[in-house]
């Protein structure tokens, strides 16, 4: 197996707090900024694909899958149903599941 560079673990770690960082300062933005909340999140998806890291779960929740917009509770509807936790984009109209279980 070959060795990996010198500063590689390092970069994906200076990935991920960008990443993080991104999130972060398009929550803040958005309020008064929502083109740049999008912006900010599209850097961040450019950055995960071209350091090759996860972006976050929760993060990754926080994106639309059809318009790839920041998604914020004045942009979503959210809905439970069957198990289902259903986010709808106000924007595209698009409609993520994501199951959960109900608590006993």
């Amino acid at each position: 197996m070959a060795r990996r560079k010198k500063g590689y673990y390092r970069a994906k770690d200076l990935a991920r707090q960008r990443i993080e960082r991104l999130f972060l300062l398009a929550e803040e933005e958005h309020h008064l900024h929502p083109e740049r909340s999008d912006r900010y999140v599209a850097l961040a998806r450019r950055i995960g694909m071209r350091m090759r890291v996860r972006i976050p779960r929760r993060l990754k929740r926080r994106i639309c899958k059809g318009c790839r917009c920041y998604l914020s509770p004045e942009r979503t509807r959210v809905r439970l149903r069957n198990g289902f936790l259903t986010v709808t984009c106000t924007e595209c109209g698009e409609q993520m599941r994501y199951p959960y279980r109900r608590p006993r």
